[in-house]
This record gives structure tokens, sequence and C-alpha cells, in this order.
């Protein structure tokens, strides 16, 4: 199951508590081309909403928010020499692989379908 975040940040669940993070096909649309990204270090654990790393583009950066409590388990080392991999297919171009520390706040997401509204309606 994929859940999204207002700030466009996915979670792909693979179990019950690990996860993929990356940002939406749609927010890698919006950036354009990528190339740098910013991300922490294996162990680092963050709560929902707080700034984990920072995405830049050639027409802006970015903050990434974690969209639940989750401690990050590996990170994609592939995205520090290409970056442009997330304008590739952002989501088998996650950022980092995380353990969900708090499973309850992923029914504060939103699934597929109400991201592509909540994107329709707000752009």
């Amino acid at each position: 199951m994929v859940y999204y975040s207002k700030t466009h940040e996915y979670i792909r669940m693979e179990n019950e508590t690990e996860g993929f993070v990356g940002i939406s096909a749609f927010a890698a649309k919006q950036l354009g081309n990528v190339v740098y990204v910013d991300l922490p270090e294996e162990g680092d654990e963050f709560s929902q909403a707080e700034d984990f790393g920072a995405i830049e583009s050639v027409k802006a950066a970015s903050d990434l928010y974690a969209p639940v409590d989750m401690e990050v388990t590996e990170v994609n080392e592939a995205l520090a020499d290409n970056p442009r991999l997330i304008n590739d297919d952002p989501m088998a171009n996650y950022l980092m692989k995380v353990t969900v520390t708090d499973s309850s706040q992923l029914e504060e997401l939103m699934d597929e379908a109400a991201y592509a509204d909540f994107c329709a309606a707000s752009h």
C-alpha cells in the first residue's frame, strides 16, 4: 500500500512496519530535473512532519518531511551520484528505507485516489 502526505512525500509499505519513502511523481514533475538530494544517515529518527532532508532541482529547492514517525534503515546511495533517477521513476527510486515507529499515523495520510484529488484541487 502507498500513502501520500500533503507535502508530496510517499511511503510505500512493504509490511506492517517497513517501508520506502520518496517523493511523488507529481512532486518530481513540478520540481523538474533534480540535481541534488540531501538525505539523512542510517539510524536517524524523525517525527511526523519533521524536516529530514532537501531536494534541489533546476527550478527550486524544497525541504523533505517525514510522512510518519520513522527510523532510517537504508539510504538510496544511487541518488548521490545520479539524483535525476527520481525524475525517471520516483516510486522505484525511493529516497530511503524506514521502519515506521507509529503505524497509526498511516491513517492520517492519503491513498492514491485521495492524493490525486488533492493534487488536482491544489494546482
